[in-house]
């Protein structure tokens, strides 16, 4: 497993925009210096007002610009930390602490090979960063639960774009997996991130392919550093921290490569 590469430090950014994207979905742009540092698959623990919500909510990535020096984060209203946060205007000043755990390596795919980019609900926005720089040949593919697609169009700049949706509103009904097959989609490598039972399909079906996937694992946080063992997962080798076979998604992850993780 890759060692945590991520730079941490707390810093207090400002709300530059926020705007719904869909029912219950957020799209905010903070200005932060951890901009420069932050890559596709990584993310950024934001910190309530409200003290008795007490710990800090993990929102991934969605796009970076380090020249600009902001970020988007795009998330859905889960509870009251995320509920205080749908509430930021313009000029709001936000603590948050990055930029957080290994993300989607880029040198995964070699020259030649094409990119299978799978997200779902929440999970399709750190593909939006990690299709702008993924270089070479890509095909996108995301999964809604209705035809609120958010993000698609912002997708669309980079590679074509395949929808599954669980309702059969728009594209293929049912999951991505289900996308890929009526398609007739093929890649090389499959880079991934949504709920917990797109990960097992995807899992399966790249061991069946042959192929290398690499999945984000979405979890519940408490310290997002590492230091309280609470969003571990089990894995195939030995974590060298804990001595056991677990690694934390905090600080290993959330991105593995599929074979790794026992999901």
């Amino acid at each position: 497993m890759r060692g945590n590469m991520a730079h941490k430090r707390k810093e207090t950014a400002t709300v530059l925009h926020q705007h719904p994207l869909a029912p219950g979905i957020y799209d905010c742009t903070l200005s932060t210096s951890l901009a420069k540092e932050a890559g596709p698959g990584q993310f950024i623990a934001v910190y309530p007002k409200d003290k008795s919500t007490l710990l800090p909510r993990p929102i991934s990535i969605c796009e970076a610009d380090g020249e600009r020096g902001t970020l988007r984060i795009v998330y859905r209203v889960a509870g009251a930390g995320t509920a205080e946060f749908s509430q930021w205007k313009e000029g709001e000043k936000v603590g948050i602490l990055g930029v957080l755990g290994n993300g989607f390596p880029l040198d995964a795919v070699k020259e030649g090979q094409t990119a299978l980019l799978m997200g779902g609900g929440i999970g399709i926005p750190p593909i939006l960063e990690l299709a702008k720089r993924l270089p070479g040949s890509k095909k996108i593919v995301l999964g809604y639960r209705d035809g609120d697609c958010f993000l698609k169009k912002d997708l669309e700049r980079y590679a074509d774009v395949v929808i599954a949706t669980e309702d059969g509103s728009i594209g293929s009904r049912g999951n991505v997996l289900d996308a890929v097959l009526e398609n007739g989609l093929e890649g090389d490598v499959i880079f991934s991130c949504g709920p917990m039972p797109m990960l097992r399909a995807v899992k399966d079906y790249a061991a069946r392919k042959g192929i290398r996937a690499y999945i984000s694992l979405e979890e519940r946080m408490a310290c997002g550093v590492g230091a309280c063992l609470g969003c571990v997962c089990r894995t195939r080798d030995v974590d060298p921290h804990s001595h056991v076979h677990s690694a934390r998604i905090c600080t290993d992850g959330p991105v593995f490569e599929a074979q790794e993780v026992d999901i």
